[in-house]
């Protein structure tokens, strides 16, 4: 697909890589993206990267939006160079599958949902050809997940599974969305997965809850001291399933201020990745063994 620019109302400019979210469209999106904050083109205030594009905001009594259109087009050939390697970190994010705050509220709001019947997982293992429930979470857990945008609401990453097209979780949206999701929620919509920062309104089926912040505008624990916000766009996620036991002793550390998460630095070669996806997940998956 040919790159897509669009005006967004006066002050901004929408840059589309492709129509769909992919690892390829993801790299040359950043590529772009980074291109435009290293140019420098004054009147630029703000770059608000997403999973496939990206968008500009700028002043248009510092420079005209024809101009900056035409600055933005003129670093077109960095995305068409795209750097396919980024260094970056694996995080391991625990979650209570199957907690009883998701199950409470998620029964609130069957009328909502495709299947009034069962909860979100049942569902989403049925449409995916799972056996169980149970299957359906190993399949969801087994693998890792890239931060491909953080939004919608402060904090909130989506993360695309690091599969063979072929092999990922796809599950729609609710028929309409929920007035209320507790705060950490593991939320799947589409082929993306989430976890809701803040409890609010919201539309994504409801797998589990975690009980690490991942966003604290009071920046009180030790790892969202420098910035309030968590996730960034390229992390790599690794879920943990844990119990209530489990839970509660993190929750605690929590509390506390005391709770570190575990992270790895790695190194992420999307060459290497489309080569060899179960190799090169194992030596992400590994990374947080020996950090």
């Amino acid at each position: 697909m040919k790159t897509r620019y669009t005006y967004g109302g006066d002050e901004h400019i929408y840059i589309e890589m492709d129509d769909e979210m992919s690892l390829d469209a993801f790299f040359k999106s950043l590529s772009m993206s980074n291109a435009v904050r290293e140019a420098n083109i004054k009147g630029v205030t703000e770059i608000c990267p997403a999973n496939a594009s990206f968008q500009v905001r700028f002043d248009p009594d510092v420079i005209a939006p024809d101009e900056m259109m035409a600055k933005i087009k003129e670093l077109e050939h960095r995305a068409e160079n795209a750097e396919k390697r980024l260094t970056t970190r694996i995080i391991e994010i625990p979650v209570y599958y199957q907690d009883p705050w998701t199950h409470e509220t998620l029964m609130r709001f069957r009328e909502r949902h495709q299947d009034p019947s069962g909860t979100d997982l049942d569902y989403a293992a049925r449409i995916n050809g799972f056996d169980s429930v149970e299957a359906f979470i190993e399949a969801h857990h087994s693998q890792p997940w890239f931060v491909s945008m953080v939004g919608f609401v402060a904090g909130l990453p989506f993360l695309y599974q690091l599969v063979e097209r072929e092999k990922q979780l796809q599950v729609p949206k609710y028929l309409r969305p929920r007035t209320d999701t507790p705060k950490q929620t593991v939320g799947y919509g589409g082929c993306f997965s989430c976890i809701y920062s803040v409890r609010g309104a919201g539309g994504y089926q409801m797998f589990g809850v975690t009980p690490m912040p991942i966003f604290d505008p009071k920046q009180k624990q030790s790892y969202l001291s420098d910035f309030m916000v968590f996730f960034k766009p390229g992390d790599i996620v690794k879920w943990k399933p844990i119990d209530r036991a489990e839970y509660d002793r993190i929750l605690t550390e929590v509390e506390a201020d005391t709770y570190v998460p575990r992270i790895a630095e790695v190194e992420f070669d999307l060459d290497a990745f489309n080569a060899d996806m179960p190799g090169t997940n194992a030596k992400l998956m590994e990374a947080l063994n020996v950090a």
